[in-house]
């Protein structure tokens, strides 16, 4: 018998400890999680994972979160995955700049876990936490 999950999430930050974080919640409410270390890892690994919602950090080396949603976005095979953008930037240009890429959502760090399951939850189309 398959084991029926929420959806599938790549958690995307170079930070290993708040990777695990993410990632721990999340499997703990139900979701399938894999994990990549920066930007171009996870657009190395998007279209085999083929996840339902990426959490993405926006300061990463290599390739930070802006410049891997734009290239998701720009993506026909990526541009319909959700995207939560979590930052410590959240100024009003910051938002902007991510709705004009087409960010889903956003949550900032410090964050708290309730509130990211409850984004991703909604993003993936797995209902409001019961």
């Amino acid at each position: 018998m398959a084991v029926v999950t929420l959806g599938r999430v790549l958690v995307v930050d170079d930070d290993e400890v708040i990777r695990q974080l993410i990632a721990v919640n999340l499997q703990l409410e139900g979701f399938e999680v894999l994990t990549a270390v920066d930007g171009q890892d996870c657009l190395d690994r998007v279209r085999d994972i083929a996840p339902d919602v990426i959490t993405l950090d926006v300061m990463m080396p290599r390739l930070d979160g802006w410049v891997t949603a734009v290239k998701l976005r720009d993506d026909p095979q990526t541009r319909d995955i959700k995207v939560v953008m979590i930052t410590a930037r959240a100024q009003e240009h910051d938002i902007r700049r991510g709705h004009e890429i087409g960010v889903d959502a956003y949550v900032t760090k410090p964050f708290d876990p309730a509130e990211l399951i409850r984004t991703v939850r909604e993003l993936a189309g797995a209902g409001p936490v019961a």
